[in-house]
């Protein structure tokens, strides 16, 4: 579609030797893509339509279902979200009392090692949506889901000021490549 009349065969050979996997390729930014020889607007297009698409088929999976039932969805959403971004992201998945999601937010962006985050604006953006339960999403961009110091005391905060509003906090997931770190399942929560 986007390379009409010519064999691409060569160029998505170039396109993975380059950025490493398929997924790698979709995720990654159009100035980075033009980078590769024979890459134009019209392949830049096509392969953001392609991630847009992915993005949308694996987010219809969780919308309208309760989150916690659905936790393999929602991990590979939230890996095909951010997991290959090139900074970090934290995203807030606003739930109902029914654990049905509500609202997915990319609440800040920040740079290769650090977003910032205020538990203020978390709890406030919560009320507004009427939220009974929040799932909090960041990635790493180093690939280790590991989570840091800051990271730790964060989500304690958040935890902190969302308990005083009778808000539970179910999860913080640190989205690495290809794998994740749960808050809960390491006993941080």
């Amino acid at each position: 579609m986007a390379i009409p009349q010519r064999d691409t065969k060569p160029l998505a050979k170039s396109l993975i030797a380059r950025f490493g996997s398929f997924a790698d390729v979709i995720a990654a930014s159009p100035e980075r893509l033009k980078d590769v020889d024979g890459v134009k607007e019209a392949t830049v297009a096509a392969l953001k339509i392609v991630e847009a698409a992915a993005l949308r088929l694996a987010r219809a999976k969780i919308i309208g279902r309760p989150a916690l039932s659905s936790w393999d969805a929602l991990l590979d959403y939230c890996s095909a979200a951010m997991g290959r971004a090139q900074t970090e992201e934290f995203r807030v998945l606003f739930l109902d009392r029914k654990n049905i999601l509500l609202a997915d937010e990319v609440h800040q962006r920040g740079t290769v090692d650090h977003t910032p985050v205020y538990p203020r604006e978390v709890v406030k953006r919560a009320l507004e949506f009427g939220a009974s339960a929040l799932i909090l999403v960041h990635n790493h961009p180093s690939g280790d889901p590991t989570p840091s110091r800051t990271d730790i005391a964060m989500t304690r905060e958040i935890a902190a000021a969302a308990k005083a509003l009778k808000i539970e906090l179910h999860d913080h997931l640190v989205i690495g490549r290809g794998n994740h770190a749960s808050f809960k399942a390491l006993g941080l929560l």
